[in-house]
């Protein structure tokens, strides 16, 4: 007669998996600047040129932070952000100016990015 052991299947640790909403950030970015999606990266999408990136907020579908480059001045950055708020506004979703950031190469490969919070 065979003997049957039934083990417990061993669990993995639980890992959260982000999910985030690409394309309504990409259709704020088109509808309220012109411009396209340059790079995404986890929770981060850069705009065209590098002007401005927003993130994405972990705790709400509906919420993004913006960033903008530190080169880019002031009279541009209000416009720009006004514009991308009214976009978002449009599409159920809040932009909230969280500050500057600068873009530091580092190797051939790799960019730093530093971020300045108001």
């Amino acid at each position: 007669m065979k003997k049957t052991i039934v083990e417990p299947l061993s669990t993995a640790p639980e890992m959260k998996i982000e999910f985030y909403n690409l394309e309504k950030a990409r259709f704020i970015i088109k509808d309220g600047s012109g411009l396209d999606i340059d790079y995404a990266y986890e929770d981060l999408v850069f705009s065209e040129h590098g002007i401005f990136i927003f993130q994405f907020d972990k705790n709400s579908t509906t919420t993004l932070y913006c960033w903008f480059n530190k080169d880019c001045n002031e009279n541009d950055r209000i416009s720009l952000l006004n514009s991308l708020i009214k976009s978002a506004t449009l599409n159920k979703t809040e932009i909230i100016y969280k500050g500057r950031f600068e873009m530091i190469q580092k190797d051939d490969d790799q960019i730093s990015v530093n971020f300045i919070k108001i």
